[in-house]
């Protein structure tokens, strides 16, 4: 038997619009982060390796979603998750919260801006 969280999660995923999923992505990553500053910053660095590797597939997949020749600001997106995704290694071999926190305020401020677009689109679309 599912676990009644899992089996929310899972239905949330199946039914989200891709613009919703984009949100829901970003802000798995901003815990990731949270959590993985979170473990550098008191003193155990074991704790931010699974987060900070949960971050980078994120990101991994992010960039994979992306398609740059759609939209003018596209190439320079996925330039930035290029160097979010090399910031994130270099964080989690080097146990680095300055880095980390670099990338948890980016990954931040693109969730907001993608988190209003996607409220924009459903209003758009009602």
């Amino acid at each position: 038997m599912q676990n009644p969280r899992d089996a929310y999660l899972a239905s949330s995923v199946l039914t989200a619009s891709p613009a919703r999923l984009l949100v829901m992505l970003y802000d798995r990553l901003v815990l990731d982060l949270q959590r993985a500053s979170e473990g550098l910053g008191s003193g155990n660095p074991a704790a931010a390796h699974e987060p900070l590797m949960h971050a980078q597939e994120i990101i991994l997949e992010l960039r994979a979603s992306l398609s740059p020749e759609q939209w003018a600001g596209g190439p320079g997106l996925a330039a930035l998750y290029e160097y979010l995704h090399a910031q994130l290694v270099r964080a989690n071999v080097s146990k680095d919260r300055t880095i980390t926190d670099f990338c948890l305020e980016t990954v931040s401020g693109l969730r907001d801006a993608w988190r209003v677009a996607a409220g924009e689109l459903v209003s758009v679309s009602a």
